[in-house]
């Protein structure tokens, strides 16, 4: 596999308050006059990752990350209080203006590529291209493909499933499961708690890549407890309430923005984001172009991901830079 493009530091960093009691953390890297892109993480409760700097040449990009309500250094931590997808569009919408900027690339992977989708849909005339990867977009189907016994993931992985699920009583449903872990979540033993943070988390770690490494996904393996509560605790809050969306909203609205390019990539065997999602938004979006990576399953740190993602991100500045002209 070709060389990723290199890490680089930050420019830029610190923290955005909100009018509601949170405090986000930003950062801004790259080349100041470059083309503007802001990178938005999965989850919802990820966090940015170390390296996701890698996939954007700092030379053509400007290259903006943020941490969403609850999540990594954003303040205050965990916290699901004011905590929706309205909040976080009108985040980014904070963003773009307290930076300056008119029009930016939006890049989201998983939850990310919902919220980039949303954002887009919010507000179409700032975004200059889309770049999405293992696609959410949220509906009922997508909510089940991940949690339900019905689902693909169930389906796939027995096992791993009966563990996740293990103690929740009949019937089991999307929203039974949510309002299980919901409970145990806020239980008064801290013993609960973190047995409950550390299923859920296992389950999408085991889920995420097509081939894990030894321990990876293992239910007594150690994790950071940190992300292990943004990631679960966000995730349930969101997928529990239906990601505060309408139903099927995303492609009933994809008209609104079919005339904005977008590169969508999506590994052939995720489990957690189903290929058909992404197949779907690509058939009702004129243009877009689909990259089905055949040997991979949800996450970047799968090679082909990895070098259809920087692949994408050349590909789009070289189309806006001659666009420009």
């Amino acid at each position: 596999m070709k060389r990723l493009y290199p890490d680089i530091g930050c420019s830029d960093s610190g923290y955005l308050d909100t009018d509601d009691g949170h405090s986000l953390y930003y950062e801004v890297s790259g080349n100041p006059d470059g083309i503007p892109v802001l990178y938005l993480h999965g989850g919802p409760g990820a966090g940015l990752s170390p390296n996701y700097k890698r996939f954007f040449d700092a030379n053509r990009y400007r290259i903006i990350g943020f941490e969403q309500r609850g999540c990594g250094r954003s303040k205050p931590f965990g916290s699901l209080q004011n905590n929706t997808t309205h909040h976080s569009l009108a985040d980014i919408r904070r963003l773009r203006s307290f930076l300056n900027i008119e029009k930016w690339v939006v890049f989201g992977g998983s939850w990310g590529a919902t919220l980039a989708l949303l954002a887009a849909l919010d507000d179409p005339e700032t975004v200059s291209g889309l770049i999405l990867r293992g696609v959410f977009l949220a509906r009922q189907q997508d909510r089940d493909w991940f949690l339900s016994p019905t689902g693909g993931a169930a389906q796939l992985f027995p096992e791993f499933y009966e563990q996740f699920i293990s103690r929740i009583p009949e019937p089991l449903t999307t929203e039974s499961i949510c309002n299980y872990f919901h409970n145990e979540f806020n239980a008064e033993s801290e013993v609960t708690r973190l047995s409950a943070l550390k299923r859920w988390y296992v389950w999408e770690e085991r889920l995420s890549r097509l081939s894990l490494p030894p321990g990876t996904g293992d239910i007594t393996s150690h994790y950071p407890i940190a992300l292990m509560t943004s990631l679960a605790k966000l995730e349930c809050h969101f997928l529990s309430h239906q990601c505060f969306i309408p139903e099927n909203y995303i492609l009933d609205n994809i008209k609104k923005i079919s005339h904005i390019p977008a590169t969508i990539v999506h590994g052939r065997y995720d489990m957690i984001c189903k290929s058909d999602a992404a197949y779907s938004l690509h058939k009702a979006w004129e243009c877009s172009d689909l990259l089905v990576v055949p040997d991979a399953g949800h996450s970047t740190s799968e090679p082909g991901i990895a070098y259809a993602l920087c692949r994408a991100t050349r590909d789009m500045s070289r189309f806006i830079r001659e666009r420009s002209k």
